[in-house]
């Protein structure tokens, strides 16, 4: 078993390190609190060719697996950017692969060359306020017409809806059947300037530099040549991101709490009281090492489950457990961060504060811990469905 990183994968990390390391704490701590979507940092990540990291070369990409998209993350997390980093970009980086797989040749030729060069942004409309998790629930839905479909609907907590130029949305297009919940549901790439749709930005806790928005689509006309892939299969479709996903944000949460543990390490060695540093004493540094050996610890796992979806293999096990441990590893190291800088770790000058607000996001999505335990608890111990 061998867990070294190749020469490619090392100079990867390294690249997007350096990259990264251009824009400090302060430049995030500035876009954050202005609301301000990093556009700088997105270009700069365009131009030295890493959002196409894992789309197929044919289309421009690098035809990378999600091992070298998760590492991208990490790191961008990592360097102090943490989820107004990685939002910026992770659904360009991996997000697309339903396209890849499922899409048509025109579809791909449409949204992958641009995906890859940064001039085509892309959202994810998926979340309803009256389903949430229970996506069979949505009521968003696209009526047959001549040559297309009416759609109907409305989706939140959809990011970067305004700034994107396409949509991948599901919508019910046949009414929801009990004994086949899952069928029924279709994909569509819905053009974000049709008639019909409006949209609102959703004031948050964090993550402020790139927007969450309510969108609400009024009888927008989707022409079916938009569909992705078969009517009424698009739940199946869907699935494919699902296990990528989690691995991605899984490393993005552990890019979070290593910068959290960083910031923390550093002012327990600087910070002196009682003529002594904080970090000599055990109450400060014995949560510190437990934090880096959960880090550790969780780290495998997310390692394991890229690894695990690049050969192939089933790995919904993998997935769910590296995005339930990284979440929980990322977010203590976070709040132990807060606590080691004391007083000062509730001004925004050490930045320990936003790193705390964006690594409890990672607890609530892309599923919530809740929702994974769910999972393991019927999947892999094979008990009764709570739900």
């Amino acid at each position: 078993m061998d867990f070294t990183l190749t020469e490619d994968q090392q100079a990867l990390r390294e690249g997007v390190r350096a990259l990264a390391a251009k824009f400090d704490d302060d430049y995030w701590a500035r876009c954050d609190a202005d609301h301000e979507f990093p556009w700088d940092f997105y270009n700069a990540l365009a131009e030295g060719g890493w959002l196409g990291i894992a789309i197929p070369e044919e289309y421009g990409g690098g035809g990378l697996g999600i091992t070298e998209a998760a590492l991208l993350l990490e790191e961008v997390a990592a360097s102090g950017a943490g989820m107004n980093g990685c939002s910026t970009i992770h659904l360009t980086i991996f997000g697309l692969n339903t396209i890849v797989k499922h899409g048509s040749e025109e579809q791909r030729e449409e949204i992958l060359p641009g995906a890859v060069d940064g001039s085509l942004h892309v959202c994810f409309a998926v979340t309803e306020p009256d389903a949430g998790t229970d996506t069979t629930r949505i009521s968003t839905f696209a009526r047959k017409a001549d040559g297309g479909y009416h759609l109907r609907g409305r989706k939140v907590w959809i990011t970067k809806a305004g700034y994107s130029q396409k949509a991948v949305l599901i919508a019910r297009t046949s009414p929801r059947d009990d004994e086949r919940p899952v069928d029924g549901m279709s994909l569509f790439l819905v053009d974000m300037d049709s008639p019909g749709i409006t949209m609102n930005p959703i004031p948050k806790l964090g993550r402020n530099a790139v927007p969450s928005y309510e969108i609400a689509f009024d009888d927008v006309f989707v022409p079916e040549s938009a569909r992705i892939g078969e009517e009424g299969k698009g739940f199946r479709y869907l699935l494919d991101g699902l296990n990528p996903e989690r691995i991605l944000l899984a490393h993005e949460a552990l890019g979070i709490g290593r910068a959290s543990l960083r910031r923390a390490v550093k002012y327990a060695q600087e910070r002196v009281v009682f003529d002594r540093p904080i970090g000599q004493n055990q109450g400060i540094a014995f949560p510190l090492a437990e934090c880096a050996m959960r880090l550790d610890a969780a780290e495998l796992v997310a390692r394991q489950a890229a690894w695990a979806y690049d050969q192939g293999l089933p790995c919904g096990r993998e997935a769910n457990m590296a995005k339930f441990l990284c979440a929980d590893a990322g977010f203590k190291a976070a709040d132990q961060a807060v606590q080691t800088h004391g007083g000062m770790g509730y001004a925004h000058e050490y930045h320990v504060e936003r790193y705390f607000r964006e690594s409890r996001i990672l607890r609530l999505a892309p599923v919530s811990q809740e929702m994974v335990l769910n999972y393991i608890s019927t999947h892999v111990l094979g008990l009764p469905k709570s739900y």
